[in-house]
């Protein structure tokens, strides 16, 4: 049967090229003492991110509305995925008024503010 040799047995020509090549013995590397960084304050404001949705939302806020085609090109969805925000996100959750009309042939949806009761 044969035994593994304990790690005190190790030559020193095994650890000199471990030295060489970058690594380190577990009990090297829990001597390694924390690197502490220094706080820096932002050169400048944090940049306001908008969302897609976001974005869909103030394009159909506008008077000309928005075709699919405009809505794909803006997001980078596909058609599919562009009706799924406009069914799901908008009308239901957050119960926007989209609608749709047929001009010339192309589908403008638009969020339409419901009238002061």
């Amino acid at each position: 049967m044969k035994r593994k040799p304990s790690p005190s047995s190790k030559s020193s020509s095994a650890k000199q090229a471990r030295a060489a090549s970058g690594t380190r013995t577990k009990a090297a590397a829990a001597t390694k003492p924390a690197v502490k960084r220094a706080k820096t304050a932002p050169a400048q404001a944090p940049e306001v991110t908008t969302t897609k949705q976001s974005q869909l939302i103030t394009m159909l806020r506008s008077a000309a509305g928005a075709s699919m085609e405009q809505m794909m090109a803006l997001t980078g969805w596909q058609s599919h995925t562009v009706r799924g925000m406009l069914s799901g996100s908008l009308r239901k959750r957050l119960g926007l008024d989209v609608q749709c009309q047929r001009v010339d042939g192309v589908h403008l949806y638009r969020i339409v503010e419901a009238a002061a009761a």
